[in-house]
């Protein structure tokens, strides 16, 4: 039995969609088991037709809610009744838990998730690494988006062996094309940071490393995973998700100015809904934080009930994957074991 914790308050549809998606996941997957952490009061009722799948399901009591408005050390040291910060520590301290999904604030969970879990030993840094989807039908994974500005060229190598097994073990590709974000293609380009990681990149086993890649080659199908800093990676995957969104709104007020612009439409619709929903991050599940020594997947914060149940769908595979187990064998083969830092 796989067990979830599911982080029920700090979204924008939270509790709603965080319990109803909970639900959905398990009605997918038989071995599945929840741990609901919120507002008693208010998820209870969301339960009320979970019928046979009541046997695992749980729901802890925790009213209290984290937001992005809170520091992420204030929050941890001040907020220990909250969902999040309740939840955590059910991962923690319980081994029967194997991961939590949450949508809530995204640098309290890093952060919580980091001193209160802990780290796979050898792991320097965990990351963040959501998934897109390709115009060749395919996905692409970015690693980090968003957990570490400022990183080494070592971190960088980590990234890679851990969105490689990530791809491996929850998608099934076969040895992952790992790209490097970059201002060229070219072996000699960008700054000292990656200038240094080229190298290490290119000679570590256990990752299929195929060279730099600009920004505009992200949905291509080139690449299956791409590693680079925290702040370059947010900043990638926001402009990439905004510029989807803007095309699609472009799109619609063109066919709004034509009555023969809406009859083509029209027949195109099966079409163009299908494009719509290709290009609908909330497909494609939250952003995985790889390297802690349990799953945890973070939910974009306007997740609907279908986009938790993806988050669930991750997390369910990749503990039925044993993906922590994976990545903490490749990390020894290419680092100086090391001891992890302590839970606190």
């Amino acid at each position: 039995m796989i067990k979830i914790a599911v982080d029920c308050l700090g979204g924008d549809h939270s509790p709603d969609a965080n319990a109803l998606g909970g639900l959905a996941a398990m009605r997918r997957h038989d071995d599945l088991a929840v741990v609901f952490v919120g507002d008693e009061s208010a998820i209870t009722p969301l339960l009320s037709d979970a019928g046979a799948l009541a046997s695992r399901i749980e729901v802890i009591h925790a009213p209290e809610m984290i937001t992005g408005e809170d520091k992420p050390t204030d929050a941890i040291r001040h907020k220990k009744d909250s969902s999040m910060i309740r939840a955590i520590n059910l991962l923690r301290e319980d081994e029967t838990v194997d991961a939590l999904v949450s949508t809530g604030a995204t640098g309290a969970l890093v952060a919580a998730s980091t001193l209160r879990i802990g780290r796979i030993r050898g792991i320097r840094r965990p990351a963040f690494c959501p998934i897109l989807p390709t115009m060749s039908g395919g996905i692409v994974g970015v690693c980090d988006s968003g957990a570490n500005v400022d990183i080494t060229p070592e971190q960088l190598v980590q990234f890679a062996v851990m969105g490689s097994r990530y791809l491996e073990s929850a998608f099934g590709i076969d040895s992952p094309r790992v790209a490097m974000l970059n201002i060229g293609t070219e072996t000699e380009k960008g700054d000292k940071l990656r200038k240094e990681a080229f190298p290490l990149l290119s000679g570590a086993p256990g990752i299929n490393f195929v060279g730099n890649m600009e920004s505009r080659d992200l949905l291509t199908g080139k690449y299956d995973l791409v590693v680079c800093d925290g702040f370059a990676g947010n900043v990638l995957i926001k402009t990439t998700e905004g510029t989807a969104l803007e095309m699609l709104k472009k799109l619609k007020s063109e066919i709004n100015k034509s009555a023969r612009y809406k009859l083509g439409a029209l027949m195109m619709k099966d079409m163009l809904m299908g494009f719509k929903d290709f290009m609908d991050y909330q497909n494609y599940g939250g952003s995985v934080l790889l390297g802690c020594e349990k799953t945890v997947v973070k939910g974009h914060g306007a997740s609907s009930r279908e986009a938790v149940a993806v988050c669930m769908d991750q997390a369910y595979r990749m503990c039925r994957a044993k993906l922590n187990a994976r990545i903490a064998e490749s990390i020894a083969a290419i680092t100086p074991a090391e001891s992890a830092e302590q839970k606190i």
